[in-house]
């Protein structure tokens, strides 16, 4: 564990992210006082942001996670068929 002063941290802020990339945890201090630490993700966070951001808010209960499994998309349901709603298209287009 290693312990970081702002200014220094601000201006070295890509090596000790590096660090804490690798497992190590950074205590942020602001005038020998420990602000904040930075350390690696905790077991079972996503790598990526919008996975992380979408578990985090479920947790909070902010959201939902769906009913539905993440399995094959759901069947569709065409309204009309294709050919039929190209002509309407065109018939609609003619008109003007």
């Amino acid at each position: 564990m290693r312990a970081v002063g702002l200014k220094i941290l601000k201006n070295r802020l890509s090596e000790y992210v590096r660090l804490a990339a690798g497992g190590e945890t950074i205590l942020v201090t602001d005038r020998d006082r420990v602000v904040a630490e930075l350390r690696p993700p905790q077991e079972g966070r996503s790598p990526f942001l919008a996975d992380a951001l979408l578990a985090e808010a479920v947790r909070h209960g902010w959201i939902t996670p769906p009913a539905v499994g993440a399995g094959a998309p759901p069947p569709r349901n065409p309204v009309m068929p294709f050919r039929e709603l190209m002509r309407d298209l065109e018939q609609d287009r003619a008109d003007r």
